[in-house]
């Protein structure tokens, strides 16, 4: 039986293409195991898979001044030992990482032990953690074109994302009844982020009485940003956050307004829905957002409006001109070069775990 190790973590977004990818490493009758830090978000997310989970220390490395980056490095130290310890137990056949600072001893420690490591990067440009880890790869997949001038030619691989298999297979009637609509009007989904997006939602509740003559709204607000006064309106469906019911919400969509984190976006594009999307503002991030944004907004999968120009009217017009040109935006997501984003890491990890 070959053995895997999957790690990364720190936010969900390092997390769940690993668990996109967890159905075919089961088929393929790969022995699972993940590397995460003690407590953070992927040891939660992870034991719901049922796979062993291996905690290490993890400490992270900042661009700016904090007194932990006095203690921190000690942290990822005690990590390496512990993740080199793990991997000369286990003997993986392959590593794969999915970055965030606790997989960077997890990688180092792969390529001492002589274990092929592949990463994926999400962004267009490497974060820290991965330009850390990038020396010490056998394969770096990306979702974007633009990055593989960022990586080492005889690294570099264009994959897109992993995403759930499951967000393929809705249901529109179940959401039609989940959400309460009572009309036929295409839909429009708002996607704000696990924590809501405060600049978006005020935006598009200013336009509802617009929206809502022509569009039934799907409208996922973030947790405690729920609009009490607009609860019962009708066509108006607004949620703190979906999980289970999500694939369902997809496929009754027609188009989808969203933030542009990587994983996010990749979901809109395996699911071949038209978007408009509405970055994090670079005051407010290192400006990943904008740069994923204006990447799909040059192969023709979406709109951009960002934050900073932001108002009604140009709102509303940029959502009509979207909906009257969905069927453009489908067809050139079909001639995508990531489309099949699982198929294609999972090749690269056989190989890796065959050399």
């Amino acid at each position: 039986m070959k053995r895997i190790i999957l790690t990364g973590g720190g936010t969900a977004g390092h997390v769940t293409p690993n668990i996109a990818l967890l159905p075919r490493l089961k088929e393929l009758q790969y022995d699972i195991h993940y590397i995460g830090s003690y407590n953070g978000i992927e040891k939660e997310l992870i034991k719901k898979q049922q796979i062993p989970y291996h905690g290490i220390s993890s400490g992270k490395l900042r661009r700016y001044f904090s007194l932990q980056n006095f203690t921190d490095p000690f942290r990822v130290l005690k990590g390496f030992s512990e993740a080199n310890k793990i991997i000369k137990e286990l003997k993986p056949d392959v590593i794969f990482s999915k970055g965030g600072f606790v997989s960077v001893p997890v990688v180092i420690a792969g390529k001492r032990n002589h274990v092929p490591v592949i990463i994926h990067e999400s962004d267009m440009t490497p974060g820290l953690a991965n330009k850390i880890s990038i020396p010490s790869a056998y394969k770096v997949c990306c979702n974007f074109p633009e990055t593989l001038k960022a990586l080492p030619a005889d690294k570099a691989v264009l994959t897109g994302s992993p995403i759930r298999q499951e967000l393929l297979a809705g249901n529109k009637d179940k959401a039609r009844e989940f959400c309460g609509f009572t009309s036929d009007k295409p839909v429009i989904m708002v996607v704000g982020g696990s924590l809501g997006a405060a600049a978006v939602n005020s935006s598009i509740r200013s336009i509802l009485p617009e929206l809502l003559k022509d569009f039934n709204i799907i409208h996922l607000c973030g947790k405690g940003k729920l609009d009490p006064s607009k609860i019962n309106w009708d066509g108006y469906a607004q949620f703190e956050y979906i999980q289970e019911e999500l694939r369902d919400l997809f496929a009754l969509t027609d188009i989808v307004i969203s933030r542009a984190g990587a994983n996010a976006i990749c979901e809109l594009l395996a699911l071949k829905k038209p978007n408009l999307l509405i970055p994090l503002s670079a005051s407010a991030s290192r400006g990943d957002q904008i740069l994923n944004a204006r990447s799909f907004e040059r192969q023709g999968f979406s709109k951009v409006i960002e934050e900073e120009a932001l108002t009604n009217e140009l709102l509303l017009s940029t959502i009509r001109e979207l909906y009257a040109q969905r069927a453009d935006y489908v067809e050139t997501m079909n001639q995508s070069r990531q489309k099949n984003p699982i198929d294609t890491i999972i090749g690269l990890i056989e190989d890796a775990a065959q050399k």
